[in-house]
């Protein structure tokens, strides 16, 4: 399902859903959380970059209840990054089809079975202000439900179907967000908002992928194969695709062209590589035949979802817009540089030494958020405008200096 589709039916079903089941829980459920929590369900359905931001809130939940009692809910074609990141095992995470707006609802209809099935005692919901979600949430038969709540039109209402409602803070990342659920689990209902968690205790390191010598060496095939002559050297990642949940992100593909023209040149054993899905490679060979030297090649299409992550354990730099690559890269010790324009590097931004943020930080900027279901009234993104190719080419060329030297320390 695209980003209209899912919107719509959440708007036109799940609002629907959500006043018919407030009514129902307030006429006739009267069910409070009591007992000790032993098996917890993450709801995150769509974004595989997120997911990894939910790494150590999935530890800090293994933590608590044992990994065999963790279970996470995700659309099939968001799984790959989960199962990469095994934390719980592979037959807790319950899949949801995708195909279609029928396939869907249909899919979402077994997977309660399974959730009720297993006996779910918490559901944390990492959807945020999704109506679809709350709903899932209710029908888990979890006495204990934690998420977002429109308390005074700060976020999409959504219904009174939480136990454990939070307020949307905007100013907190992202992680930290996903953690403070976690912590929220154990906390009587009537005490919240409030949260007096010291967030300096809280785990915020991700896992570090490595990948086997034959994943590697697969990988490095691809690589070959695609690169032809041009062998060796450092090699640049140029993701030039947005998600479709928010195109507002994109940064002018001409624009990557242009930056893969000038950093040739100037170094004459680097090699650049176009990255992106199957569904875009034509595009990224498109921008290629623009770029029009032969130590510029495609990778888009040619990997799995795994592979990917592998090519970024061979790469030196990924340039991205703000997307999910950004996050995957951040489990491996590539340099990311990250163009941030309608939302907020302070609650989206890659953490750590090897991340490289550049945001113009217009008047306008961010305009996307969870409370406003991350819709924009912009038309025009001057934001990402705003982020010039000479400062992200003068980034680039800084980084893969500093990358040079601090390998050959290393050395």
């Amino acid at each position: 399902m695209n980003a209209n589709s899912i919107r719509l039916a959440d708007r036109w079903l799940g609002l629907p859903a959500c006043v018919l089941l407030t009514l129902f829980r307030r006429l006739f459920d009267g069910r409070k959380p009591t007992g000790a929590v032993k098996r917890i369900l993450f709801l995150k359905l769509v974004e595989q970059g997120a997911t990894v931001l939910a790494y150590p809130a999935l530890r800090a939940a293994v933590e608590k209840v044992g990994r065999e009692n963790v279970f996470f809910m995700v659309l099939a074609e968001n799984r790959p990054i989960l199962d990469l990141l095994d934390v719980i095992p592979a037959e807790n995470v319950i899949v949801v089809p995708t195909g279609g707006l029928v396939p869907t609802l249909r899919g979402m209809l077994g997977a309660m079975g399974k959730i009720r099935a297993a006996r779910i005692d918490a559901v944390i919901d990492y959807e945020l202000f999704s109506r679809a979600s709350a709903v899932l949430a209710y029908l888990s038969g979890a006495q204990r439900r934690i998420g977002y709540h429109s308390y005074h039109g700060d976020g999409p209402w959504r219904g009174d179907l939480l136990t454990h409602r939070l307020v949307c803070n905007p100013h907190l990342h992202m992680q930290t967000v996903m953690s403070l659920m976690v912590e929220a689990v154990g906390r009587d209902p009537h005490d919240l908002p409030a949260l007096d968690i010291d967030l300096s205790g809280l785990d915020t390191e991700l896992k570090r992928f490595k990948p086997s010598a034959t994943e590697a060496g697969e990988v490095g095939a691809i690589i070959a194969k695609a690169a032809g002559a041009a062998a060796g050297g450092p090699l640049i990642l140029l993701n030039a695709n947005a998600s479709d949940l928010l195109p507002l992100r994109k940064w002018d593909s001409n624009r990557y062209v242009d930056l893969a023209r000038r950093l040739l040149p100037t170094n004459p054993d680097l090699r650049i590589a176009f990255t992106g899905a199957p569904s875009e490679a034509a595009a990224a060979r498109a921008l290629v035949r623009k770029v029009a030297d032969p130590r510029c090649f495609s990778l888009a299409g040619e990997t799995t979802m795994r592979q990917l992550i592998v090519l970024y354990t061979l790469a030196d730099l990924l340039v991205t817009n703000d997307s999910g690559p950004a996050h995957f890269a951040s489990l491996t010790g590539i340099d990311v540089i990250t163009l941030f324009g309608p939302e907020t590097p302070a609650v989206f931004g890659v953490r750590g030494p090897l991340s490289h943020i550049l945001h113009a930080g217009l008047p306008c900027s961010p305009c996307v958020n969870a409370a406003n279901n991350r819709l924009s009234a912009c038309r025009n993104n001057l934001c990402m405008q705003a982020i010039t190719v000479d400062r992200v080419e003068a980034t680039a060329s800084r980084v893969l200096a500093e990358r040079r030297d601090r390998l050959a320390r290393v050395e």
